[in-house]
Parts: structure tokens; sequence; C-alpha cells
């Protein structure tokens, strides 16, 4: 009985809190970010610049409370858009952009949205030749004029990747800067890395201001997914790159002559619509002739997508854009990043891998991959005892998928954990289960992930398999008492078959705002790849990860983005009067859908070929596009 004032109380909290978020959350008067795309030609004459129309549109929808409280109108503005895209970023209340919508001269209004990040062998698979070739990454003046803006978390300018020796000065065109900040300053800049820019003011205004302690106020990236999709990009040759001795060999990005502008739009609680239109609208005055967005939202029309509507008029001038398509798959109509002028691309796999074996006690060995490599290391020679905390071999639950705090120590220590992938990331569950006192992990794939291997930096001795292969074991562990196995790393394996494979994780279409196109445009490498790194995170991101590398191998469509984007600085390179359109055509026209055995494109998620709704118009072959039979530039047809 004297627990129950406590769960009354507990209660009335609870309703209390609910209640008080109910009324806050419908306040009028509390104020949100909306962009608001503006008629450039409609401003009236009496006006001297767009801003200042802009100001006077904001002030004609104030409410009587908010003109007495407010201040200068200007601070309510967090950017003003005058390239890419026109108008502003704004903090209005819900009734004043209902008002604002019905105002002379604006065309539409978008409430902030939230996007997400979409987390050396390439070359060489991709049939591009080595460095010293006189082919297609011939060290012409030409290939250094070309710049690639990169919207991701910054950059990590010390890395080898971004080393410029050998680059002539900066091109006349370009009217980027180097902002400066913690860990960022002007000598970080130089001819490879040519401008670097900050974007958090949408960012701020909706979650408060960035602890400067924790995160870097600056172009420097401490996430490591921006260095990881420059140095695809564009990076510099690196001899001898390699994540912990795995997938040696000399790194280089897709276009190692290209230039590199760093535009750090994303944080740590993510990456808003009106940060990532500021650095569109400003790469774009800046003079980059290509984008690279591996990132992405929700879809919605064209219309009311803040990103489409800039990366348009970037297209318009002459701005080569590709984004990434998404890891929803393989569920179908997951794609992000859909608009008909961005090339959308998918993921796929290359022809190296880094396999890892399971042998269970019955004496079958289970092939897996991993990216392990620490001190501790399971005997070849002995048999550990393994256990899965499942219910049945068929259905994750809780205590199957590692979370925190659903492994008993007890049970657990000195055992090899099976854990099932899903809902946690997958380098934490073995965190989860060091921890708890295991000694290695059997991540097995479920139904979503069918086949697909993903590897991983693991912190203990841990392979990854396939749906069949982790039901096999996990019927064996749930029915044998005794049930062991071991663990053993192969490093990495070159010419695998078949390959490329579509990844399961890809996201696939159709692209239901407008069915007739097709989406994704293309698929590029995606799975394990590997490029440098930040200096402040260990290689699985893990805080008590205390490893620090100087390259990484990370899968993900943000990975396979970067892989086109450099294709396509390399187009501009040796084609220089080709638009965004005639790139884009030249990659899809010359894409193949056959893989090296000679059979179609397979799909990893069913192991069965795949359809144009998953690899679009097929795998880019960039020699082949650098001289298409056919290269379709269309007509921009206006509405009357």
């Amino acid at each position: 009985m004297a627990e129950n004032p406590v769960k009354w109380l507990f209660l009335i909290l609870t309703s209390y809190l609910s209640f008080a978020l109910v009324l806050l959350a419908g306040d009028p008067l509390i104020k949100k970010t909306y962009i608001v795309q503006m008629d450039k030609s409609a401003m009236p004459t009496s006006f001297s610049t767009h801003l200042e129309w802009y100001s006077s549109k904001l002030k004609s929808v104030k409410s009587n409370t908010q003109r007495e409280g407010d201040g200068d109108d200007q601070e309510r503005i967090i950017y003003s858009y005058e390239n890419a895209f026109h108008g502003v970023a704004a903090q209005l209340t819900e009734e004043e952009a209902e008002r604002l919508e019905e105002e002379d001269g604006v065309v539409t209004i978008i409430p902030e949205t939230k996007y997400q990040l979409h987390t050396t062998r390439s070359p060489m698979f991709l049939g591009l030749e080595p460095e010293e070739s006189t082919s297609i990454w011939s060290q012409k003046v030409a290939d250094h004029d070309v710049i690639v803006g990169v919207l991701d978390t910054g950059i990590w300018p010390d890395s080898a990747s971004f080393n410029d020796t050998g680059m002539t000065p900066v091109p006349a065109h370009w009217k980027g800067t180097c902002e400066t900040g913690r860990g960022f300053q002007t000598h970080h800049c130089n001819r490879k890395i040519v401008g670097a820019r900050v974007f958090y003011r949408g960012y701020e205004a909706a979650t408060g201001k960035i602890n400067e302690k924790n995160e870097y106020k600056s172009p420097r990236d401490q996430d490591g997914h921006g260095t990881h999709t420059a140095a695809t990009v564009a990076g510099s040759p690196v001899r001898g790159a390699n994540l912990l001795g795995y997938a040696y060999g000399t790194a280089r990005g897709m276009a190692p002559g290209a230039r590199i502008a760093a535009y750090k739009v994303c944080w740590s609680g993510g990456c808003f619509s009106s940060d990532i239109l500021s650095a569109v609208d400003r790469a774009v005055a800046d003079g980059v002739n290509v984008l690279s967005i591996s990132l992405g939202g929700g879809v919605s029309s064209y219309s009311r997508d803040s990103l489409a509507i800039a990366t348009f008029g970037a297209m318009e001038m002459g701005v080569f854009v590709s984004c990434s398509a998404g890891n929803g798959g393989p569920d179908p109509v997951s794609l992000t990043n859909v608009s008909p002028w961005i090339t959308t691309v998918g993921a796929s796999t290359m022809d190296r891998d880094f396999p890892a074996n399971v042998k269970l006690g019955t004496g079958t060995t289970v092939s897996g991959v991993s990216l392990y490599k620490g001190r501790r290391f399971l005997s070849a020679n002995k048999q550990y005892p393994i256990v899965y905390m499942g219910s049945n071999s068929s259905s994750p639950d809780p205590s199957s998928l590692c979370l925190e705090g659903t492994l008993d120590p007890h049970i657990v220590s000195g055992k090899i954990v099976i854990c099932d992938r899903g809902i946690s990331p997958r380098v934490q569950k073995g965190q989860v289960v060091k921890d708890a006192g295991g000694v290695g992990m059997i991540l097995t794939n479920t139904a979503a992930n069918g086949e697909e291997l993903v590897a991983d930096c693991h912190l203990l001795p841990a392979v990854a398999v396939g749906e069949m292969e982790g039901k096999a074991i996990k019927h064996y562990a749930l029915t044998n008492p005794k049930a062991s196995a071991t663990l053993t790393f192969l490093g990495t394996r070159l010419g695998i078959r078949p390959s490329p494979v579509v990844a399961a994780f890809s996201s696939r279409g159709p692209n239901f705002l407008t069915l007739e196109i097709l989406k994704p445009d293309v698929v590029a490498p995606g799975v394990n790849v590997l490029a440098a790194w930040t200096g402040e995170l260990g290689p699985s991101s893990l805080a008590t990860d205390h490893r620090r590398v100087k390259f990484n191998i990370l899968s993900g469509t943000s990975m396979s983005c970067p892989h086109v984007s450099g294709i396509a600085a390399l187009l501009k390179a040796r084609h220089p009067e080709w638009s965004p359109a005639a790139i884009k055509s030249a990659l899809m026209t010359t894409a193949y859908v056959h893989d090296n055995n000679h059979n179609p494109l397979e799909d990893a998620s069913v192991a069965a070929p795949s359809n144009p709704y998953d690899h679009g118009a097929g795998h880019i072959k960039p020699l082949k596009a650098l001289d298409p039979d056919l290269a379709i530039t269309p007509s921009l047809v206006q509405e009357t």
C-alpha cells in the first residue's frame, strides 16, 4: 500500500507535463523557422534591395502582440537567399506564416525540415586507370579548375587526402572563402580545400546554441562523415592507406585533380533545411561546378521541397547536383531526393570483401565478414560456448537484439553472443556484449537485410552472417546445450563474384511524385568504402572507442553519392561545355546492368535479379561516360 501514493504522484506529474506540452505546442505566439520563397521580379520599385522588401513583408503580417514585443524585423530573418533560391528563412508564428502566404510576391512558405546523413578499391573497380596514366587522370590544368561543393559535416583538413602538392593556383573564377573558428584557421585551406563555410543559424533556432566545448562551431569535422565523402569525391592519392591493415593500397578520390569546397550543414542533432538551402545558395555564388549532397529528409511535392527548388536553381546556373538515394531499402518507394534535375544515386557492392568465419562445434564453417582488429582474439583451436537470448531462430525480440541493458552478465559472460540486426547500430551491439562480459559476437541478418553483408570495425571479435546462416546458427544454439564456436578473421580478399550487387539497404523506386521518371538514376559503390577519416572519433564512431585511424571503411548511399559527384567532376573537366543534364545523360546512357559473371545485376536482399526501381539505369561506367554514344540535353519548358 505504501507505494500507491508514489504511483499516483507519478501519474499526476506525467499528466501535468503532458498537458503543459500540449499547451506549449498550441501557443499561437511560438515562433518557428519557415522558408519563404519570393518572386524576385515582383519587388516594387520603392524598395532599394530585396532584403528591405522581405523585411517589409514580415512586418506587414506581424500580430499586434508581436509588434509591441519585437525589435528589428531583420532580426527575425535567419538567412536571405539570393542565387539558387530567392527569399528568406525567418522566425514566424503559424498565424503569421498563413497570412504571409497570401501576400503578393510570395510564391510559397515551407516549414523548416530536419534532414539526416545517409551513412580505395573503388577507382580500380570502376575502370579508372592509375594516377600515372595519361588517360582519365591526366594532370591537365583544366582538371584543376573543377570545384566540387560538399554539403556535409565539415572536413578534417589535416588528412593526407587533402594534400595540395603539385596543384596549380586556385582558379580565378572562385569567389569562396575559408571561414575560421575553433580548430580551423585560414592556413587549413590550400589549393585542394579552396573553401570552407559553416551554416548553423537554422539549427540553433530549432535546438538552441551549439555547445562549443563539445562540438566544433567551425568547418572542422568531428563526425567523420564529411571528411569521408569529400575524400571520396576528390581526395589526393595516398599510398599505404588502410583501416587497421584492411583494404591496404592507394586511396584516391574519383577526381583527384579537382578542388573541394566544404559546406558544413550538419551538426550533432541533424541537418536543417534552412542551413542546407543557404549552403546551396552560397555555393552557387562561390562558383562550384558540382554539388555533392549525401543527406536526405522526407519526400514532398517539388514545389514544397526547399532542396528541390534550390537545386533546380543551381542546375539552371550550370551546377551538376548529385544526392544520395537513402538507406531505406529494400522497401519499395523508399527514395529521397527524387527531383528529376538531381542525379539520385543508389548503392552497390565492389569486388572486394573482408571475409571472416564462424566455425561451429559441429565442424561446420559459416562464412561472414568483419573488420575486427584488436587485442582480443579467439583461439582458432578452441571452442567457446555460444548463447542466443531470443526465443526462436526466426523472429527477433528485444533480448535477441542485444540492446542496452538486455543482456544478463551471469548468462553471457565468457561466451560468444548471437545478436540480431536492428534498432541499434551494429557496432553498439558489440559494445553491449563486451560490457556484459561476452568474448565475441555473431551478428545475424534478419529478413530485412537478407544475405547482404556489411563489414564493421567492431570493438570485440565479431562476425556478421547472412539471414539463412544466422537462422541455422541460432537453431543450433537453442537446441544444443553445449553449442560452441570460434571466430577467425581472414583479412582482405579481391576479385569477389558476383559484383557489383545492389545493396539491400539502398532505397528503391518508383518515384511516386512522377512515376514516369525513373529513380534512382544510377547505382555506384556504396558498401565497404575506404576513405579519409576524422581524428576526433574512433572507426566505430562510439564514444567508448579510443582507437584513432586516418582512414575508415563505411557503407551507405552517402558513400555512393560522392563517387558520382567525382565522376561528374571528371566529365566536366574533360567536357567543360557540357551542361548538368548532359553529364547526367552520359552517366545514365553508359551505365551497365550485368555483373562480372555476365549475369543481370543482383539484388542483395533477395539474391535474385534487380530491376530498374533498384538500380535505375544501371551501374556507372566512367570511362564509357567520357565518350558516350549519346548525350541528351533536355530543354527547359516554361509554363505560360
